[in-house]
């Protein structure tokens, strides 16, 4: 009887355990998810960005959906290959800047999670903004979530 009652103690602690660990990816969201906002932009009354909705407490723009949150990551992304900031290190200063992020330390995920060197110019022609953004995305958020496949991803780009 004690030894039914001690494997049934381990299984409550493994389906716990497992819940914790999986719960984050299935229930919880960060503040980019809950805003449809996976990039974390920050609101500029200056943009009036397609499915804009608001802002949070934060500053942070809400989207209606996370489809117009990439969308508005791309175009980001066009705009600052506009302004001549086109190297990853120079895009990653940019988007995550040393007063509210640790820079180096995101440049590296990034590169890490591309496979690019600091020095690579991403280009949109390219497919580069597909990686670029997942990569963003994942260090937003901690993990890309499961609905945002490739396919997800390249329709939204392809709304910018």
């Amino acid at each position: 009887m004690a030894k039914s009652k001690i494997n049934r103690n381990i299984y409550l602690a493994v389906g716990a355990i497992a819940l914790a660990i999986y719960g984050r990816f299935f229930f919880v969201k960060t503040v980019g998810l809950r805003n449809n906002n996976p990039g974390n932009i920050r609101f500029n009354a200056a943009n009036d960005w397609v499915g804009q909705i608001g802002q949070d407490k934060r500053g942070y723009v809400i989207f209606d959906k996370p489809e117009n949150g990439i969308r508005a990551m791309g175009k980001v992304l066009d705009s600052y290959a506009r302004q001549g900031i086109v190297k990853l290190t120079q895009i990653i200063s940019r988007w995550a800047p040393d007063n509210e992020n640790d820079t180096a330390s995101y440049l590296a995920h990034v590169a890490s999670q591309t496979g690019w060197d600091p020095g690579f110019i991403p280009v949109r022609s390219e497919g580069d903004y597909h990686a670029l953004v997942k990569a963003i995305i994942k260090h937003e958020n901690g993990f890309i979530p499961p609905s945002y496949d490739d396919q997800f991803i390249t329709n939204a780009l392809g709304l910018a």
